[in-house]
């Protein structure tokens, strides 16, 4: 599936990076199936305090919120909320809410760039509904702690992955520089793919799968035309550039699970480090640390293994779920 050169951390999850937070609101009735996930960048105010971050869009078919500020500012300055396409506009009213209630600068000078993303759970999901609302926004955002749970949860709960079950997942790599340990975290909302282009496909998982959805083998088939969300997080001293490299070395890892990206697909990478923080009010000029740029291959080495094992770890940990119409994802661990 993947081989490991690198050890992970003691959680193998995205928190093993210091200050990183997940939260989750789950929601899951008959034909709702969905949710939100928060990530917390690290533990003091996002907006006083921004990380250096940078994005990469792989295939632009997305209707998320930010990234355009992010790209131009290099910058951070709001948890991270994932959910499906249409309550994009819910969990960035409810963000902004939550930014504004302990930053009385927003709106007097300036103001906040909300940075939500998203994936379509619309097979699993009665998505029209947009049954998310503000309180569950918040909900998820509260729930944030380094033990986390991943599969089914949160804004994977409605999710797909190569016509199985998607979700959240995550994993993580340590390395050493300079005697110093150092984390390269990831976290997926995996939803993409096609089945006969999964690395671990074959023709004896294709069979127990047929023989599981009996006459509605139409649920194994179908174009490449979900979404995979990607985030990578480290305490690294990387600058946003740096970051923009690490993010272009996603699509490796999600080529390596098999991902054709689809025209459909709506492929996006966030990379951020919590290290070199910006100060709101920053004014004066002051040095920054920054990892040397010919030893970066160990990041994307650490960064692409992670993410791979994240987008594993998405299908692993996901249990089957029924939902909109009848229609049903099975989880990967069942079958293998």
């Amino acid at each position: 599936m993947y081989s490991e050169k690198y050890t992970p951390g003691l959680l193998n999850s995205i928190a093993d990076v210091p200050g990183i937070s997940v939260g989750h609101y789950t929601l899951n009735n008959a034909d709702i199936q969905t949710g939100v996930t928060a990530i917390l960048p690290h533990q003091g105010n996002t907006f006083e305090n921004k990380c250096v971050a940078a994005v990469e869009v792989i295939n632009g078919f997305g209707k998320s919120v930010g990234l355009m500020q992010v790209a131009e500012l290099g910058q951070l300055e709001t948890p991270i909320l994932l959910t499906n396409t249409l309550s994009v506009g819910t969990a960035s009213d409810t963000l902004i809410k939550y930014m504004l209630k302990d930053n009385l600068q927003i709106g007097a000078a300036g103001t906040v760039n909300p940075l939500v993303l998203e994936c379509n759970d619309g097979y699993l999901n009665d998505i029209r509904g947009q049954h998310v609302k503000t309180e569950d926004v918040f909900a998820a955002i509260e729930n944030a702690s380094v033990d986390f749970s991943q599969g089914s949860v949160g804004a994977g709960r409605g999710m797909s992955a190569y016509k199985l079950k998607g979700g959240i997942g995550s994993a993580s790599r340590m390395m050493q520089k300079d005697g110093v340990e150092y984390c390269i975290g990831a976290l997926v909302l995996s939803n993409m793919g096609r089945l006969q282009d999964f690395s671990h496909y074959s023709k004896e998982l294709e069979h127990k799968l047929q023989q599981q959805l009996a006459k509605r083998l139409s649920e194994l088939e179908g174009a490449d035309n979900g979404s995979i969300i990607m985030i990578i997080a480290t305490d690294l001293p990387l600058d946003a550039r740096q970051l923009k490299r690490l993010a272009k070395r996603s699509v490796v890892a999600l080529a390596k699970t098999g991902s054709q990206l689809g025209t459909g697909s709506g492929d996006i990478c966030l990379a951020f480090s919590t290290a070199n923080q910006v100060c709101h009010t920053e004014e004066a000029m002051g040095t920054v640390t920054r990892y040397p740029e010919n030893q970066i291959d160990r990041v994307f080495d650490s960064a692409i293994e992670s993410l791979q094992q994240a987008i594993i770890n998405s299908m692993l940990n996901a249990e089957t779920v029924q939902g909109h119409k009848q229609h049903c994802r099975i989880s990967l661990k069942e079958l293998i």
